[in-house]
């Protein structure tokens, strides 16, 4: 019997190892499983502030490409408006040009 009770006590003894590693992998992977998770609530903080830093550029770019835009539309409208000054100012100028060559052919401004 004290054979079987020192066998049985052999078992117990591993057992009660392979409790005491169970358990210091369990406190293991808890520091783990811990450290994972701060790491991902500080990932997923700066993804927030990220993505709010990305929404205020848009809107900005949006705002920014809006005037560009308007600006683009004031500076066609000026062009167009200042091409047709000067076509008025050639029509003008080539009247102009033909007044005063029929006035020199009138007897009245020949010179003598």
């Amino acid at each position: 019997m004290t054979q079987q009770g020192a066998v049985l006590q052999g078992y117990n003894n591993e057992l009660v190892k392979c409790i005491e590693d169970l358990c210091m992998q369990k406190e293991e992977l808890n520091k783990q499983i811990q450290q994972a998770e701060e790491e991902k609530n500080k990932l997923q903080h700066e993804i927030q502030v990220l993505s709010e830093q990305l929404e205020c550029v848009c809107e900005n770019l949006a705002k920014k490409v809006a005037s560009r835009n308007e600006l683009d539309k004031i500076l066609a409208e000026t062009e167009a408006a200042y091409m047709k000054i000067l076509d008025s100012s050639r029509t003008l100028l080539n009247v102009l040009k033909k007044e005063v060559g029929s006035l020199k052919h009138t007897p009245e401004l020949k010179t003598n």
